[in-house]
């Protein structure tokens, strides 16, 4: 079976849009450059929406939850079943993603796409779950590569669905207990990087668990022998249904010029896997804010992003990308509100002799 995701055609970037922007940018009553990064995200967003004026709002968080079977191992300061109870947390609005979306008037989702549990119908819960979880990788295959397709397609129709209802920005979040693991194993499996490097203390596990954690990765991947070029198989042999999922969204919204803002590092791993089915995917990321994870420097400097805030922040669910979302939205209001110097009558600067 054929995925529309696995034909697509992302557009290039509108670099003559991207040009107007600059130019009039540099018309507002201010000196040129003087708003920093802001000016150049306001560039940036007209490129990808290909409108000199874009527009971001509303944005849209869609929050794939699924479980891991590497948890059984004891890699996590918290028991897989908090996974679940957080999908309840997500629903009954008590978590950070629901105060941070609602700050930005964000529409959310939640998706069941892979936990090990029967979640009740609930108002807002999406139940499209693939498997009850991935399987143990230290031992087997994480999943089959229908399994894998099935998730990535999964997040592409979830998130065409909300650019459909006119979303205009795209912020991916996840949750499950165990998903630090399988993203530093994806990492490490990609970039064949030392995972002393690429390991860090995930939901707060001390330093001796850390080491452990480094050994079992380490031993999944040499048992796993994934095909560090094809991102399908690395998911496959060693990847979480909700990375899948991300990075299916990603896809989606790269097809349809939506820009991506990217939350922490199981979001940037999502990330770099759109990014290897796709590598036009990565021309619509904006990178939100530089993960306490000591695996996120490798994925950035990878991705080649610089990240908008560097908060220390390490909790996930979307929460640093949305935020971040009110410094995309001063970048397009800038453009759209400010004066011209030929408005407001004000003398531009003289030119130099």
């Amino acid at each position: 079976m054929k995925y529309e995701w696995q034909q697509l055609n992302i557009p290039e970037l509108n670099e003559g849009m991207g040009s107007k922007a600059e130019i009039y940018a540099d018309s507002l009553t201010k000196p040129v450059g003087s708003l920093g990064r802001l000016e150049a995200l306001a560039i940036e967003l007209a490129r990808m929406t290909g409108e000199l004026f874009p527009d971001i709002t509303p944005p849209g968080v869609i929050v794939f939850a699924a479980d891991h079977g590497i948890a059984s191992e004891g890699i996590s300061a918290y028991p897989q079943e908090v996974t679940s109870q957080m999908v309840r947390n997500f629903l009954n609005g008590g978590a950070a993603i629901n105060v941070f979306s609602k700050s930005i008037k964000a529409v959310l989702r939640i998706v069941d796409i892979g936990v090990a549990a029967d979640l009740e119908e609930e108002e807002g819960l999406v139940k499209k779950k693939i498997r009850y979880g991935t399987a143990n990788f230290y031992h087997q295959d994480a999943m089959s590569r229908e399994e894998v397709l099935q998730a990535i397609d999964t997040g592409f129709v979830e998130a065409k669905e909300l650019i459909h209802k006119g979303v205009n920005c795209l912020i991916l979040g996840e949750m499950g207990i165990g998903n630090t693991t399988a993203s530093s194993a994806i990492i490490a499996a990609v970039t064949g990087q030392s995972l002393t490097e690429l390991v860090g203390t995930g939901t707060g596990i001390n330093n001796e668990k850390v080491q452990y954690k480094q050994e079992l990765i380490k031993k999944s991947i040499e048992k796993r022998m994934p095909k560090t070029e094809d991102p399908i198989d690395v998911l496959m042999k060693l990847g979480g249904l909700e990375i899948a999922g991300m990075a299916g969204a990603m896809l989606a919204a790269a097809a349809h010029r939506i820009p991506i803002l990217v939350d922490g590092f199981i979001s940037t791993t999502a990330a770099l896997i759109a990014t290897m089915i796709n590598s036009r995917a990565s021309d619509y990321m904006i990178m939100a804010h530089r993960s306490a994870e000591l695996g996120h420097q490798t994925l950035l400097k990878l991705l080649d992003k610089e990240p908008l805030l560097d908060l220390g922040m390490r909790l996930g669910e979307g929460s640093g990308a949305a935020v971040a979302f009110p410094i995309l939205q001063s970048a397009v209001l800038m453009l759209k509100n400010m004066a011209t110097f030929e408005t407001a009558q004000i003398t531009k600067r003289m030119k130099e002799e």
